[in-house]
């Protein structure tokens, strides 16, 4: 393998953020407890004490911390997620992951010195957009979406002057991230502004004729038999009946998993894995990055990569590799 991928791991809480760096990440990405990241849930992130004190940690382990400020600040209501930027420079993270452009210029006129990268909710996928973000902003990494086949990725890398970062485990979203506004039709907040998609406040469970109803609001959107495992309710992975047939129509529940595909990322240019999972406890983010760990030394090394018992873990109870391995167009 070319070069060593960056292990880039979730953390929703303190715990889960221990976990991570004894499992063996080499990066942690978590967010603040409030509207400015887009896992804005209850009993989620890091207070700003919290977050210094991990820092201090993961300083101590030599693991790198960044922090998502990766929601669209509302007009008028910028403040928030100037705070933000604003602590992140204090506490001495090493870089912030930004989708808004605005918020961008803001830090790199207030803290030059302080590391950007592009999140993925700016849905930067092409050589031009790139090119504006690292030559206007002086992006230092581009978290590339998951509509990307590995050709694709491989001649971004080949006309850009830029780290990128790919999903490697975890939920697999097709939607255009950062555009996304399903989830607000039904709860009336949206993952792009408060952070919230599909809000626990909003999911209801029902009993009813021998399966369980999953609801998000008022609307229905998946129906499970008894020997089915339930899922989460997001509209994008419901369950619905058009013209006779019921059938998933977005997207089916499934996990992203590149375990096998490490050395062709690498030889395709990329600079760091980025595992999901904030909203998952210290129990999964600790087996997964140490799956991960063991995988990605092991390529680095040449040697094969041990297949991992992964898939219990795996929404659905299913895998895939996305869109880096399609065929189709």
């Amino acid at each position: 393998m070319s070069k060593k991928l960056e292990l880039v791991c979730p953390a929703g809480n303190p715990a889960a953020f221990r976990a991570a760096i004894e499992a063996g990440a080499d990066c942690v990405y978590l967010g603040f407890r409030d509207e400015t990241n887009a896992r804005n849930f209850p009993g989620l992130n890091f207070s700003r004490p919290e977050l210094r004190e991990g820092v201090r940690y993961a300083q101590e382990n030599g693991v790198k911390v960044l922090l998502a400020i990766n929601t669209y600040p509302k007009a008028g209501h910028q403040t928030p997620w100037h705070q933000a930027v604003d602590d992140a420079a204090d506490i001495g993270v090493d870089a912030v992951i930004l989708a808004d452009i605005g918020l961008i210029d803001y830090a790199m006129r207030t803290h030059p010195g302080l590391r950007r990268h592009l999140s993925v909710q700016a849905s930067a996928s092409n050589i031009e957009s790139i090119r504006f973000y690292v030559e206007a902003f002086d992006v230092k990494r581009v978290v590339l979406p998951r509509v990307l086949t590995l050709p694709e990725i491989r001649t971004l890398n080949e006309n850009i002057d830029v780290e990128t970062e790919v999903f490697a485990f975890g939920g697999l979203c097709v939607m255009a991230e950062g555009r996304c506004s399903l989830s607000s039709y039904i709860t009336g907040v949206s993952p792009n502004k408060e952070g919230v998609c599909s809000p626990a406040s909003h999911v209801r469970y029902e009993d009813r004729d021998g399966k369980l109803f999953s609801k998000l609001g008022d609307f229905t959107i998946n129906a499970f038999p008894d020997n089915e495992p339930a899922g989460y309710p997001t509209l994008c992975k419901g369950r619905f009946r058009a013209d006779d047939v019921t059938s998933y129509l977005f997207e089916e529940p499934t996990s992203l998993n590149v375990l096998d595909m490490l050395p062709e990322l690498a030889a395709a240019g990329v600079s760091a894995l980025k595992i999901e999972g904030r909203q998952r406890g210290k129990a999964y983010v600790s087996e997964v990055v140490q799956a991960f760990r063991k995988a990605v030394d092991a390529a680095s090394a040449g040697l094969p990569v041990e297949s991992s018992a992964l898939m219990e873990l795996s929404e659905g109870g299913r895998e895939t590799a996305g869109a880096y391995d399609k065929e189709w167009r």
